[in-house]
């Protein structure tokens, strides 16, 4: 039993597959291991864990990330219900600069994304009172949030379902302009 990582075609946005062992009590999964995902963390350690429950179909949360030097490495992963994961390239020098790339993340796949410092991450409810579990690099700053707006024109994200149930908070990102020239550390 194992984890299979895969790139994505955002550098670094890896999506982290788990096998499962099922027989007729249930089923086993290893949602973490330290050893399988060491080239991905490198010396980066999880030191923050958080859970998110969103009850409404088509509720977005995010585009979050936080600035440099705080930046975070993000892992994710649906317990319960379904999402669309969404993360968005912030890096100023990447080559994917304000490219976006999303996965269905299930309870019933196991899927995980592992999320680079500079990229900002969001998802919509594809399923009623979906939870999420958010492995962090970095302790959660609130001096060093920021986010993009969901709709913004620059990233043109095209999101499964009609939005809902958006945060005041998301609501007031603000736009990206020809002047923002990305993140960096």
């Amino acid at each position: 039993m194992g984890l299979t990582v895969s790139v994505t075609p955002i550098d670094g946005l890896m999506r982290v597959d788990c096998d499962s062992y099922r027989d007729e009590r249930g089923a086993f999964t290893r949602l973490f291991c330290a050893d399988e995902l060491a080239p991905l963390l490198g010396e980066r350690h999880i030191v923050q864990v958080n859970q998110s429950i969103t009850r409404q179909v088509g509720a977005v949360r995010g585009l979050h990330f936080q600035h440099f030097p705080h930046a975070e490495m993000k892992l994710v992963r649906c317990l319960r219900g379904q999402v669309w994961d969404v993360a968005v390239d912030l890096r100023r020098d990447s080559p994917t600069f304000l490219h976006w790339h999303a996965e269905q993340l299930s309870a019933e796949n196991r899927r995980m994304l592992v999320i680079p410092e500079g990229c900002a991450h969001g998802f919509q409810v594809l399923e009623q009172d979906s939870e999420l579990l958010y492995l962090h690099t970095a302790f959660y700053r609130p001096d060093a949030e920021g986010g993009v707006r969901h709709d913004d024109p620059a990233l043109a994200i095209e999101w499964p379902l009609p939005v809902q149930d958006l945060s005041t908070r998301d609501r007031q990102h603000p736009p990206i302009t020809p002047k923002f020239n990305g993140l960096a550390p």
